[in-house]
């Protein structure tokens, strides 16, 4: 008996704000949406799929996600163009404090969700 894999995370938005969230994690990320569940499609939000992981958006209302230091982070083959994207798109950029084996920063998505993009040395 064991745990096999992460099989998805959930990050929530606010009511009504699916089309901000798919021009933020699909046009500007790049992550691919799927068909979510039609028992689950009137709860609002929607899956997304990255490689062997899928992230749903949930929908929430009346949380501080500016104070949430909970995170996803995705591991990216060039932190270089990554910044350069998100900083062209006008995402503030937070560098974090450097450790060993890795290079990242972080951000915050529209509704005040941390992402990290980590670049493993």
């Amino acid at each position: 008996m064991a745990i096999l894999r992460v099989h998805h995370a959930n990050i929530s938005i606010p009511q009504d704000s699916e089309d901000e969230a798919r021009a933020f994690y699909c046009a500007l990320l790049g992550l691919q949406e799927i068909e979510k569940p039609v028992a689950l499609k009137p709860n609002g939000g929607f899956w997304l799929r990255l490689s062997n992981m899928d992230v749903h958006v949930g929908v929430q209302d009346d949380v501080n996600r500016h104070a949430l230091r909970a995170h996803l982070a995705y591991e990216v083959d060039d932190l270089t163009v990554w910044r350069e994207k998100l900083s062209h798109a006008g995402v503030t950029l937070k560098e974090n404090t450097a450790i060993p084996d890795f290079d990242r920063f972080e951000i915050r998505d529209p509704f005040g969700n941390r992402i990290e993009f980590v670049k493993v040395k």
